[in-house]
């Protein structure tokens, strides 16, 4: 019962991340340009205060239901299919951790230009995609 719980969390965090992910890159990176410069910048302030908000609160349900889940396989062969594709859905998951503290890096730092806040959500959003083919994959 516990596991359907965790899977059911696990799954609506991963559609609440990868949906943020997508509006930035793919709808709201190109409906920007259309845009006057002040309510772009309005928009954009606007945007990222409401999704940081949102998504901290996301990505811990994400990865807290995604250690459970984990967990429930912990006694598996690493070496099976089923085992390989896991391993490769964590490593993916802790990329994306290691993408967030090079972020936090950049911005402490005051080294994060456009340029290199749309490669990291590009990059972030192409492993989240990886991880629901291999998700997919695993049944």
């Amino acid at each position: 019962m516990l596991y359907s719980w965790l899977l059911i969390v696990h799954l609506l965090a991963a559609i609440a991340f990868i949906g943020t992910l997508f509006f930035e890159v793919v709808i709201w990176h190109s409906a920007r340009e259309e845009l006057a410069w002040s309510a772009r910048f309005t928009a954009e302030h606007a945007i990222a205060r409401r999704s940081r908000r949102v998504l901290h609160g996301v990505v811990v349900l994400l990865y807290g239901a995604g250690i459970g889940l984990a967990w429930h396989y912990r006694g598996l062969p690493w070496n099976s299919h089923f085992g390989l594709f896991l391993s490769l859905k964590i490593f993916l998951a802790l990329s994306i951790i290691g993408h967030y503290l090079l972020l936090a890096y950049w911005l402490t730092r005051e080294r994060l230009s456009p340029k290199r806040a749309l490669w990291i959500r590009r990059s972030i959003l192409a492993h989240m995609v990886v991880i629901v083919v291999l998700a997919k994959s695993l049944w």
